[in-house]
């Protein structure tokens, strides 16, 4: 299963795409928001994970850039913002799950599972 990792900060986007590879996924990482667009359009992933800023954009900036070609694929954010405004401006930009960092980390892999429903719903070209 083929996840988009979208994340400016080097040492949480290594951590995650380890723990992610770990369990069988494999992880396409980016670390800003051009790069996450392109490989967004360039690719099929199971789902996305984004972040929350980027040297060239925010993540609801790029969840909105992906819902405008993509409607389907999941998107969730993994961010270390905790407001509930931010937590509802992600899921109106069209994201369907929200987690805060650190501390929902191990709810990343059954929140992919339970959006994807376990498989794979669509290949790599």
């Amino acid at each position: 299963m083929r996840i988009l990792y979208v994340e400016e900060h080097a040492e949480s986007c290594e951590l995650l795409v380890l723990w992610l590879s770990d369990s069988g996924y494999e992880v396409a990482p980016a670390n800003n928001m051009s790069l996450g667009l392109r490989l967004a359009k360039s690719g099929i992933f199971a789902a996305c994970i984004l972040g929350d800023k980027f040297p060239d954009g925010t993540g609801l900036e790029l969840c909105r850039e992906i819902r405008s070609f993509d409607p389907n694929t999941p998107i969730i954010f993994y961010s270390a913002l905790t407001r509930d405004c931010d937590q509802d401006a992600a899921m109106n930009a069209g994201a369907q799950a929200y987690l805060i960092k650190p501390d929902d980390f191990e709810k990343i892999e059954p929140t992919i599972k339970r959006l994807v429903g376990g498989h794979v719903r669509r290949s790599w070209p």
